[in-house]
């Protein structure tokens, strides 16, 4: 059982994470020729649109090396993006190495480092790969230097290229000779750590598990040591793209089990499996508690939909443990969830996938940061603009902030410079890592980065900055609380908490905004900004108007008079007793707003 490895791959996005998985696959022979695709480990379809990967995959593999020895490898491959950081964090947690992947082009990065130290923290053998060798501006001997300078590693990096299949072999040989096998104790109880887990319909939660001590095997009644349940083992195998039933997962192993749990609490990421009459002693920590940074409303376009919304977040919730949702009712868009995310990206992912696997139509707020408020000596924790107290309360308002790092090259440095200051950034450190390229630190309040930062940063950069955050704590700010008036209605899908030096601003581009896309009615529409109970900004919306006198082609001016009085009364009433519609495209929209 000593030529087991386990290992990830860990990376900056983009860097060649998915398709170096594939050589390992392909050189394997554990996926064949027929059936190799690009991205094999990425099996959402929104995986493979944008070419990212959003769930870590486990996978076994079959090797024989050159002295004719037999190796199994189990592989996690690893999202990238900074709102993923949760699914890296997991994987490294059962294993004994990681390789982690440099684009020669691109060089170190800011998830390259993040991801580096998350690795080191636990403990593992680092392997580095200088990846895109084969590319016209590869740089190999510049990422080489930064290897030595910034992340401190001792092994000499493999040269290799994804693409191509060159280096595939050398990798393979640095993860048996440096990578150590994991620690086999077959004769202990049971004890296996839960690191995912999925829901199918027919078999209901499968999990994924790493054993540490013992086995497991078809029949053995297993104890959920969290949630105190226990369950019978129905079957037992490995991740081999496809799920290949054996007959018992021993200590070392990374495998999956099937007991038939239909009832999708019972099962809870980081727990520890043991056997119910010979219970371990070696009970994992599990994992850290991932607590949100964003919150959005999640509300179903269609009120009968709620019940399918809540079912699909609670699968949802299986495979991503970091999603966090409680019910909540909004005045403007009925019953719905408050959900909590890791980022932009992880809330448009979530509500990618509610549309696309589950089919249901959603509406989304404006995402928000949680505040803490000092009302009357007593801190309150907010996560919905709506929940901010009046101003008389309020002594102090907490927002959060996080340390942001930023690695770009020299030649963009001022625009990335007064961008951070135009969001309120506090600069803590500016260093030239070479001639071309400089790292930037800043900590930054969290509100400001979460809707259009990072897109703003590779624009300004034409791609090349890469950007990296981390939340440090909450601290005072001057904020208030934004709401949007309809004809002297408070929408509060649409109050936000700004800074209030941009109050103004926003309360103008809001407005400004809202009309252009909000369809005309019947009857005119106001559209208001209120902050401190004052209104700082106003459209109006005129109304659509039916040509009543088109009929009339002659006679006495009174009977035009006649008719413009009368549809001058239906206004009046319809002003007071008229509803506005908003379609759910006003929503969307908004979302996208800068």
């Amino acid at each position: 059982m000593f030529n087991i490895r386990n290992f990830c791959i860990i990376a900056h996005i983009d860097h060649g994470k998915s398709t170096l998985a594939d050589r390992f696959l392909e050189y394997t022979k554990t996926v064949s020729r027929r059936e190799m695709k690009n991205q094999v480990l990425d099996g959402m379809e929104l995986e493979r649109e944008r070419g990212i990967t959003i769930k870590a995959k486990p996978v076994r593999m079959s090797y024989v090396s050159q002295d004719n020895k037999k190796y199994i490898l189990n592989l996690i491959d690893t999202p990238g993006h900074v709102d993923f950081t949760c699914e890296v964090s997991r994987s490294l947690l059962v294993c004994e190495g990681a390789v982690l992947v440099i684009d020669a082009t691109q060089g170190i990065e800011a998830q390259t480092l993040a991801n580096t130290l998350l690795a080191k923290r636990s403990g593992l053998k680092i392997i580095p790969v200088i990846n895109k060798i084969d590319l016209y501006n590869a740089d190999v001997n510049r990422v080489h230097e930064q290897i030595k300078n910034m992340l401190n590693l001792n092994i000499e990096p493999v040269l290799a290229s994804a693409k191509t299949g060159s280096g595939v072999v050398e990798i393979i040989n640095s993860i048996i000779r440096h990578i150590p096998p994991p620690n086999i104790f077959i004769n202990k109880p049971l004890s296996a750590l839960i690191f995912d887990s999925f829901y199918d319909s027919y078999r209901g939660v499968i999990i994924i598990v790493r054993i540490f001590d013992g086995r497991v095997h078809k029949g053995m009644k297993l104890r959920f040591i969290r949630s105190g349940v226990t369950h019978d083992v129905l079957e037992v195998g490995y991740m081999m793209i496809k799920m290949v039933k054996s007959k018992e997962l021993v200590s070392g192993e990374v495998g999956y089990i099937i007991t038939n749990i239909k009832n999708i609490y019972d099962i809870k990421i980081g727990d520890t499996v043991t056997e119910n009459t010979n219970l371990t002693k070696n009970i994992h920590k599990g994992y850290k508690e991932i607590k949100p940074l964003l919150y959005a409303g999640f509300y179903p376009d269609n009120a009968s939909d709620y019940n399918s919304l809540k079912t699909s977040l609670e699968k949802l919730k299986l495979s991503d443990s970091s999603l966090v949702y409680s019910s909540d009712i909004s005045l403007a868009l009925g019953i719905g969830f408050r959900c909590g995310f890791l980022g932009s990206l992880h809330l448009e992912i979530i509500r990618e996938r509610l549309k696309r696997e589950f089919n249901i139509k959603l509406l989304v707020t404006i995402p928000n940061v949680i505040y803490k408020i000092n009302v009357k000596n007593k801190l309150i924790v907010i996560d919905s603009p709506t929940k901010f107290p009046t101003n008389v309360d309020i002594k102090e308002v907490f927002e959060p902030y996080v340390e942001a790092t930023i690695i770009c090259p020299s030649s963009c440095l001022g625009s990335i410079l007064k961008l951070c200051q135009q969001k309120r950034g506090k600069q803590i450190l500016i260093k030239y890592i070479s001639i071309e390229t400089i790292i930037l630190k800043y900590n930054m309040p969290l509100a400001e980065i979460i809707i259009d930062f990072y897109d703003t940063l590779k624009s300004i950069s034409k791609g090349y900055a890469s950007f990296d955050y981390e939340y440090i704590s909450h601290q005072v700010g001057d904020l208030v609380k934004l709401e949007i008036l309809l004809n002297s209605k408070i929408i509060d899908a649409f109050t936000i908490i700004v800074h209030k030096d941009k109050a103004y601003s926003f309360a103008r581009y809001f407005t400004k905004k809202l009309k252009s896309i909000i369809p005309r009615h019947m009857i005119e529409i106001y559209i208001q900004a209120k902050t401190q109970g004052k209104i700082i900004a106003r459209e109006t919306i005129p109304a659509m108007r039916k040509d009543v006198i088109a009929k009339c082609y002659g006679g006495d001016i009174t009977r035009k008079r006649k008719l413009l009085e009368k549809q001058k009364e239906g206004k009046r009433k319809m002003r007071q007793f008229g509803k506005i519609g908003i379609p759910s495209e006003v929503f969307l929209e908004i979302l996208k707003m800068n």
